[in-house]
């Protein structure tokens, strides 16, 4: 936090990690309210996560190319379009399921336009002996935003409506976006020669990607690493959360069942405050790896807990370990990384990080169908415990 520009952009990207939590609670409200269909709330998670699927490789190859301010910018303005769209359906009244659906597509992509390059971004802010600090700190801004955002989001819901809630909400977006006009980093004030500038190739970048980092045994490890994670159980476990609360007998709206939702954020946030304090943790591959299993002993635990306080404690246990691994393998990705194909290494990243949460919603909530979410947890847990002890043999 000693440099002026950190702070600046920590400063706005959690106010703008807040904005975006803001719209999905008065955008996720109004839906529920119209439509009352579970199939638009499982397309919202979808639309999520699908663009970081198919375009994060893309984001890191135009962040490789061009000036990544203009490409996080360019995302701000899409969030800030979606937040003017929702507020223009919610006062005239003519909000449909097909132009609710094609919002959540466009916030979508503004989020792959916000999160890779801001990350390419971050290595020109601090540098690579201060990159583990700004990446973990990054990462517990964005878990005050999911603990802020929600009840900022509840505030302006009952203080000003969901139609001019909204509105307010595009505001939020604009700290990030203004700052990024003049500030001092990118490609034009880097020292050296510039690495040579490859084309965007679609999706082909994502291949040839894949080809570059095969020599690079950490980055390979860190991204399997964290798309097992994704694959396996990504973030599926919240929305399931109205489950295990009713079966540990707090189901109800209210202060319990809050607490459940915002346990696993808490644990992150502190896992971020207690580690820069102390410098626990340097980024290590197996210290990652370690961690990562221990998140997955967490989330069994959890699943299989029919103890209210003890559940609790371990999900605030599981957001700690989640951050701390997911922080270290960000890190050692980006410090390994080339400078000619770094958007593209962090692209590729990203998509495994997050774009295959897209499909945690199968190994947890389908399965969870037929064998109940607890022990769909407690097998996705221990399919990704089995995935990292294979990662921590290898050589």
């Amino acid at each position: 936090m000693r440099h002026p520009g950190f702070r600046a952009q920590f400063a706005t990207f959690a106010i703008a990690m807040m904005a975006d939590n803001i719209e999905h609670v008065i955008s996720y409200w109004v839906m529920f309210q119209k439509f009352h269909s579970p199939a638009l709330a499982g397309f919202g998670i979808v639309s999520h996560w699908l663009p970081f699927l198919l375009f994060s490789v893309v984001a890191g190859a135009l962040s490789d190319r061009f000036d990544p301010r203009r490409i996080i910018q360019c995302g701000m303005l899409l969030f800030i379009l979606v937040s003017l769209g929702w507020g223009y359906f919610f006062i005239t009244g003519t909000l449909q399921m097909w132009q609710a659906m094609v919002l959540l597509v466009v916030h979508g992509c503004a989020g792959v336009l916000w999160f890779t390059p801001i990350q390419v971004l971050l290595y020109d802010i601090v540098g690579p002996v201060d990159l583990m600090s700004a990446v973990r700190l990054n990462a517990t801004a964005r878990y005050l935003g999911v603990l802020v955002g929600p009840a900022v989001g509840g505030l302006i819901l009952l203080a000003l409506g969901p139609s001019y809630g909204i509105f307010l909400n595009t505001v939020f977006y604009l700290p990030l976006l203004l700052w990024l006009v003049n500030a001092p980093y990118g490609p034009r004030f880097r020292t050296g020669g510039p690495p040579p500038r490859r084309a965007v190739r679609g999706l082909a970048d994502i291949v040839q990607t894949a080809r570059d980092i095969r020599g690079h045994a950490v980055i390979v490890s860190m991204t399997l690493l964290t798309g097992a994670a994704s694959l396996f159980v990504g973030n599926a476990y919240s929305s399931q959360m109205p489950g295990f609360a009713q079966d540990l007998g707090h189901g109800d709206p209210g202060l319990s069942y809050s607490m459940l939702l915002a346990a696993d954020a808490c644990g992150a946030f502190l896992a971020g405050v207690l580690l820069e304090s102390s410098g626990l943790l340097p980024p290590r591959q197996r210290t990652a790896i370690v961690l990562a299993m221990l998140w997955c002993l967490a989330l069994a635990g959890f699943s299989l807990s029919w103890n209210y306080p003890l559940a609790l404690g371990l999900l605030f246990a599981a957001g700690f370990f989640e951050l701390s691994f997911n922080a270290i393998a960000q890190s050692l990705v980006q410090i390994n990384a080339p400078l000619e194909s770094r958007g593209r290494v962090i692209g590729l990243f990203g998509m495994a990080s997050y774009g295959l949460r897209a499909f945690s919603g199968v190994s947890v909530g389908l399965l969870g169908s037929l064998i109940g979410v607890h022990w769909s947890l407690a097998a996705s847990a221990l399919a990704l415990l089995a995935s990292a002890a294979a990662l921590l043999a290898l050589p």
